[in-house]
């Protein structure tokens, strides 16, 4: 029982402090004049992946067996899967969810707006120039995301310094974020005032990164615990530990990310949280790869290897409506669907 009441209290940690995260890092991109997608995809996303690449370091490098090393390998593969998945479909059923409430709210209101509201509920998400740099980061994570998955089904003597690679991909990707996002700098946005220093319409640099790290050390360690959670009820309800790994603990770890993009969606910054999630998935396809290469042989199973293959068909379909500017709130929950796919096609995988 204990174990279910402290799930419930994890998860409300992790949504409350990730409100405080998302206030703290719109101001801290102001201080730094990064461009707005940048702060989703470079500052945001950073953010609340390093708690979960820590947690694949310490799994690659103080793992005394092989087993405990595996575990790393599989965060580096599932957390990408639930990115492409579940996160992005999480985000498109809230969006359908804020707007069909704003419909019922129109259809009550004088001027027979309801109409318009009803149509907007299919309208597509983004921009075409905040498309185009989603399309570029999925092309990214895409290229990078099918080496990976290639490296996971060869042997050969230099492949784990190909490790550093990955780690030189993020740093690119990084600089490029910084630099094209120079020109959309936020400084005439009004952003809600800092929870640190609720009272002043500028706060203090001090208190924003104060706000930063302390929110990041809450959502660490409530992540964790959640995982932990996890571990314990999945045996409880009749799952293998091989289950929880595989289909729990990646939504678990990705958990903040996705907290993220339901914050930024009830603001009306769409365009950020899909910026988040574009970003945590370049941290994902990257640094936690990086480190697998280098201590561990990385070589995948069946599930890891049905792992890659749904997260790459996910990338597929949202490039593809994404270049078609047709990314619609319906389309992009559908994106969670194909999570229920893995978790079919691992059932004939672990039996």
């Amino acid at each position: 029982m204990w174990h279910f009441v402290l799930l419930v209290v994890c998860a409300a940690a992790i949504y409350f402090s990730c409100e405080w995260f998302v206030n703290a890092v719109e101001w801290l991109g102001q201080r730094l004049n990064a461009g707005r997608m940048a702060v989703g995809t470079i500052l945001a996303a950073f953010g609340t992946a390093l708690p979960e690449s820590v947690v694949t370091l310490v799994a690659v490098t103080t793992g005394g067996t092989e087993q405990a090393r595996d575990i790393g390998v599989g965060a580096a593969m599932g957390g990408p899967l639930a990115l492409a998945t579940v996160a992005y479909g999480v985000t498109g059923v809230v969006l359908l969810v804020r707007r069909r409430k704003a419909a019922a709210l129109a259809l009550v209101a004088p001027g027979g707006s309801g109409e318009r509201e009803v149509a907007r509920r299919g309208e597509v998400l983004t921009e075409p120039e905040e498309a185009r740099r989603l399309v570029k980061d999925q092309r990214w994570f895409f290229a990078v995301f099918v080496v990976k998955v290639a490296l996971g089904l060869v042997a050969f003597t230099i492949k784990p310094w190909l490790g550093l690679l990955f780690f030189a991909t993020y740093a690119v990707y990084f600089w490029r974020e910084i630099r094209s996002g120079g020109g959309e700098s936020g400084e005439n946005e009004l952003l809600a005032p800092l929870k640190f220093q609720p009272r002043r319409t500028s706060p203090a640099t001090w208190a924003v990164v104060a706000q930063t790290l302390a929110t990041l050390a809450v959502i660490f360690a409530a992540s964790q615990l959640f995982v932990h959670q996890l571990d314990a009820i999945g045996p409880m309800l009749g799952l293998s530990g091989a289950v929880t790994a595989l289909l729990l603990s990646p939504i678990a770890t990705e958990l903040p990310e996705i907290m993220n993009a339901i914050i930024w969606v009830r603001q009306g910054k769409t365009s950020l949280a899909l910026a988040n999630i574009s970003g945590a998935m370049m941290i994902q396809a990257t640094v936690p790869s990086g480190l697998g290469l280098l201590f561990t042989p990385w070589r995948f199973n069946g599930a890891l290897l049905w792992a890659g293959i749904v997260t790459m068909i996910a990338i597929a379909y949202l490039l593809a409506t994404l270049r078609a500017h047709k990314l619609t709130p319906a389309r992009l929950a559908l994106a969670a669907g194909l999570y229920l796919v893995f978790a079919a096609g691992l059932i004939p995988i672990l039996t």
